[in-house]
């Protein structure tokens, strides 16, 4: 004989607020770390770089390069 079983019952887990609260949580932590690294990295980005290559100057009017 086969046993009848509510489809209810025979869910693994149920989805309800709870799971909705949890992900729109982790949704907005992860905004805000987002946002903070946008802060920061803005903040160290250098406008003149230091130790990098030099910017290439053009050259003055009348002057050939070299080579």
């Amino acid at each position: 004989m086969t046993k009848t079983v509510d489809k209810n019952k025979a869910r693994q887990g149920r989805s309800g607020w709870q799971v909705l609260v949890v992900l729109v949580c982790a949704l907005a932590l992860a905004m805000l770390v987002w946002w903070g690294v946008g802060i920061f990295g803005s903040s160290i980005d250098p406008q003149d770089p230091v130790g990098g290559a030099p910017a290439e100057q053009p050259a003055a009017e009348g002057t050939q390069p070299a080579g």
